[in-house]
């Protein structure tokens, strides 16, 4: 199926984005990277001649909501490429739409992996690039002992399903677990962080997302556990969150992503200065905003080189393609459509701003079902 109606003067494109779900502000900072991409890709003359047309419906919170957004802006507005959805149960929502439809839908958020789909290009981390750097510096700077707490979803089980095989490769303990629904009572969070006390780990790896990590840091705040030198960690903590805490909530916090607002080389002083002017100072910098940025560049690019606006002809072209993203140049790779990026941790200052501690050299290609992973003993003597 082709991706574009030939007789159309646009190339419509589907942004899937919630300004109220429990990810909203982060959701607020993708949408707006999306829209500066297509702004730049239709001041360099769009898709040979075709400017990028940004369609976007109300996405309400839950998975159906999306995937009824989805299932209007394919039918309804002929689009075929689609831009979003944040949480993995949204996402897992959203693909059948693009399946049945021969669509893509392009997702710029880290996940727990595990995951193919011919009509998903993944921009997002996974594993092998987020996990597996945050679990090696835990284990070798805080500690062996780890406290789990999450949302109680799909992300967050598996994405310590995959902690958990880290630390224990490590030698490492898990001395709790306990999964929470969205929004749980200000009771169910103490109870947590009473077992916390209790137990004394050296790390909470935290797969708490959105408005409750906000609830989970300033129950934490004041603690014996804190005050001892234990963190929190996590994959999904960013500086939209940062912007609703101050140094009090988060110093100290860790976090594993390709890219941090605070990275100073020229691309992203570009991308920063760009979302700034478009959308205000103010506006929440995020690793999802920055790859829901460089995967319209990305698709753009491929477009271009394509022989017919068709999935096939995309597709094989997306596998040659290369951007100079804020984080590194990346690119997609062919066999698993993830991303080469580039793996970093950032620990929160006195600032309340991310400082990189640990960057990488390099772009790591995806791994997504982490078959080469290995601690080894290395790990282990060096800890």
């Amino acid at each position: 199926m082709q991706l574009l109606n030939t007789r159309r003067e646009s190339w419509p494109v589907g942004l899937l984005f919630s300004e109220t779900s429990q990810t909203s502000a982060v959701e607020h900072s993708q949408a707006c990277a999306t829209l500066l991409a297509i702004d730049e890709v239709n001041a360099a003359g769009g898709i040979n001649g075709l400017p990028l047309e940004p369609c976007r419906l109300p996405v309400g919170p839950h998975p159906d909501d999306y995937c009824l957004a989805a299932e209007k802006l394919a039918d309804d507005h002929g689009v075929r490429v689609l831009f979003g959805t944040h949480m993995s149960h949204s996402r897992k929502a959203v693909l059948p739409v693009v399946e049945s439809r021969e669509a893509l839908l392009f997702y710029p958020t880290l996940y727990e992996g595990f995951e193919f789909s011919r009509n998903c290009i993944y921009t997002g981390a996974a594993p092998n690039q987020n996990s597996v750097p945050l679990a090696r510096h835990l284990l070798r700077h805080h500690g062996r002992r780890v406290f789990f707490i999450g949302n109680n979803y799909v992300f967050a089980h598996e994405s310590n399903r995959i902690m958990r095989d880290l630390f224990e490769q490590a030698e490492g303990q898990v001395v709790g677990e306990v999964y929470l629904p969205f929004g749980a009572p200000d009771d169910d969070l103490s109870d947590v962080i009473a077992k916390i006390e209790a137990l004394r780990p050296d790390v909470i790896y935290s797969t708490v997302v959105g408005s409750d990590t906000i609830r989970l840091h300033r129950a934490f705040a004041g603690t014996r556990s804190r005050a001892g030198g234990a963190v929190i960690a996590s994959l999904a903590t960013n500086e939209a969150d940062l912007a609703q805490m101050d140094a009090e909530l988060s110093e100290g916090f860790l976090a594993a992503a390709p890219w941090f607002s605070t990275l100073q080389n020229p691309e992203s002083q570009v991308f920063r200065a760009g979302m700034q002017a478009r959308f205000g100072g103010d506006i929440a910098l995020t690793s999802g905003a920055e790859a829901a940025y460089f995967q319209v560049h990305l698709f753009a690019q491929a477009a271009r080189q394509a022989e017919l606006p068709a999935l096939d002809a995309v597709l094989a072209r997306l596998a040659d393609v290369r951007f100079s993203a804020p984080e590194g140049e990346v690119r997609i790779d062919a066999a698993t459509h993830h991303c080469w990026l580039w793996p970093r941790i950032g620990r929160v200052n006195d600032q309340n701003a991310f400082e990189v501690i640990e960057d990488a050299t390099a772009p790591v290609k995806p791994e997504p079902y982490m078959v080469e992973h290995s601690f080894g003993g290395d790990l282990i003597s060096h800890a």
